[in-house]
């Protein structure tokens, strides 16, 4: 995969690297390299979640709820999760680790549970309370929301725990979206809350492309474990 993404690069990439030194300004071509090295780390990042998404798809319904049980077992055996009161949860669509279950059951347990609300223009999440599972609708990107009339905002400062959803993630918990930035400004704005990623093995990479204002999570989920992001990191370094 990485030489494949490798080649890709390289064919776009090369002509503009020898309009860069035919520059004579040395101004102009650190202007030309500095857009050659974001070029190259968008595109990287962009090839990633192409064929991290062609393998999440590649999953059958019975494994996505098999393995979806798994993750949520262990998720409700956390202390983060015990000892939350304010949960928001991502609602799953397209493949992803299958959260409909978890919050039923965790507003079950009278846990006071979040959802997000998608907002177009600006691109950021809208957090509301959900009081009941039949207050969904489909709303933006074919996302189960809140009814309009049942939004009931909530503050992020009072959120407890964040279930943060992926396309993929590496062990330090970095991770890659679909690329519009929703969850990067909202975990950029958590301060208190514990974040926490839930993904399948097989969305688990070696290294994420980074950038500095990139907000990773403290630990992830999957079908077979559960990573300590921080430890990771640590070693990492």
């Amino acid at each position: 995969m990485k030489i494949a993404i490798f080649e890709e690069i390289k064919i776009k990439i090369f002509p503009i690297i020898k309009v860069a030194f035919a520059i004579s300004s040395i101004r102009e071509r650190k202007c030309q390299l500095l857009y050659i090295l974001r070029f190259i780390h968008i595109q990287m990042k962009e090839d990633l979640r192409k064929e991290l998404m062609k393998k999440r798809k590649s999953l059958s319904d019975v494994d996505i709820s098999r393995k979806s049980s798994q993750i949520e077992e262990r998720l409700f055996e956390m202390n983060e999760y015990k000892e939350s009161q304010t949960i928001l949860f991502y609602v799953s669509y397209d493949n992803e680790v299958y959260t409909h279950n978890m919050i039923r059951k965790s507003m079950s347990e009278e846990k006071n549970v979040v959802v997000p609300v998608s907002n177009k223009e600006n691109r950021t999440l809208i957090l509301s309370k959900l009081d009941k599972w039949e207050n969904l609708e489909t709303g933006s990107y074919n996302i189960l929301e809140p009814k309009k009339e049942c939004i009931e905002k909530i503050s992020l400062n009072i959120i407890d725990l964040i279930i943060v959803p992926g396309v993929g993630f590496d062990k330090q918990g970095h991770r890659i979206g679909h690329g519009m930035g929703y969850y990067d400004k909202l975990l950029k704005n958590s301060r208190d809350a514990s974040h926490i990623g839930l993904a399948f093995e097989l969305q688990l990479v070696d290294k994420i492309p980074t950038e500095k204002h990139d907000v990773p999570v403290e630990k992830i989920i999957t079908e077979k474990r559960t990573i300590n992001c921080k430890e990771s990191r640590s070693q990492f370094l």
